[in-house]
């Protein structure tokens, strides 16, 4: 039995899933959901609103542009979301990163300034929590040089055990350097497998259909990193455009790529926005294949 994408098919940009309570948890980019949106389901496929997962936000942060929700899961109890969100002080967008104890929130920060704010690098967005098989802690996200016209550079840097600070010194690991990316790379998600680190990211413009989905292969968390192709792995189809903004999950021996995606017929509308899709990874030996995306996958999680 398969199923229909877009699994939940209204605007929900950047999205990041997690399992807990035996449950699935979707987050993402603030909308008329709330500051920080969450869903939960109970198979990856039917998605309910959960509510708003951050009503509070932390004191530097000015409300509307709170984006691109990663969660860590550390204990049953505790829960650490990285976001970005506009830092009132430096009018950058920032990382920022907030704690629950439970996955539907609320999340707390009760922090005076951002955890990650490259201000004279254009700010710093789209953090995302990486877990070593040895229980190390990292972080990985993008400075937002597109917004003040110079290089975006993937970074990372060790977190402290507790997920509340960096340590150590950031790491460039990829930036901007092959025709489809455009102008910026940006999305970062590390994924362990067999030894080898994989960094999947996303680049060009999220407003269009030139957006989608590249990987580099890294030596480790800290890289250095290498890509091994010159075109994205998951593109534009006639089903949906602008595919991007992803992460990984296993269930059930198989391993699935959430990401967002527009409609074909109105890429840049506010309705539906960008909806959430499943695309089903496999690999040719050491290379990661999507066969997608697609309105239509015969078999479901």
């Amino acid at each position: 039995m398969g199923f229909t994408n877009p699994v939940y098919d209204r605007d929900f940009p950047d999205p990041a899933v997690i399992r807990a309570e035996d449950a699935w948890f979707a987050y993402a980019t603030n909308s008329s959901l709330g500051h920080l949106p969450v869903l939960r389901s109970d198979d990856l496929v039917d998605w309910v609103a959960a509510g708003d997962a951050m009503p509070e936000l932390a004191p530097w942060v000015t409300a509307g542009r709170t984006w691109a929700p990663e969660v860590a899961v550390h204990a049953p109890d505790r829960f650490v979301v990285y976001y970005t969100a506009l830092d009132t002080k430096t009018q950058r967008q920032c990382v920022g990163r907030a704690v629950a104890s439970s996955p539907e929130g609320p999340f707390v920060d009760e922090s005076d300034r951002p955890m990650i704010c490259q201000d004279d690098l254009g700010g710093s967005i789209d953090a995302s929590p990486f877990t070593d098989a040895d229980g190390r802690r990292y972080l990985l996200w993008k400075n937002d040089g597109n917004a003040v016209g110079v290089d975006t550079w993937i970074y990372a840097q060790p977190l402290a055990d507790d997920g509340l600070e960096l340590t150590g010194d950031p790491v460039r690991l990829i930036k901007q350097d092959q025709p489809w990316e455009g102008h910026l790379v940006e999305a970062p998600f590390m994924w362990l497998r067999e030894g080898r680190y994989y960094l999947f990211y996303s680049a060009n413009d999220y407003g269009s259909s030139s957006y989608a989905v590249g990987y580099a292969v890294c030596d480790g968390p800290l890289g250095p990193c290498t890509k091994p192709g010159s075109e994205p792995i998951l593109a534009t189809t006639d089903d949906a455009a602008g595919p991007g903004h992803c992460m990984l999950i296993e269930h059930d021996g198989r391993t699935w790529m959430v990401h967002h995606a527009w409609p074909p017929d109105s890429v840049g509308s506010a309705v539906p926005g960008r909806t959430m899709w499943l695309t089903e990874l496999t690999w040719d030996d050491d290379r990661p294949v999507l066969d997608g995306p697609h309105a239509d996958v015969r078999i479901a999680p």
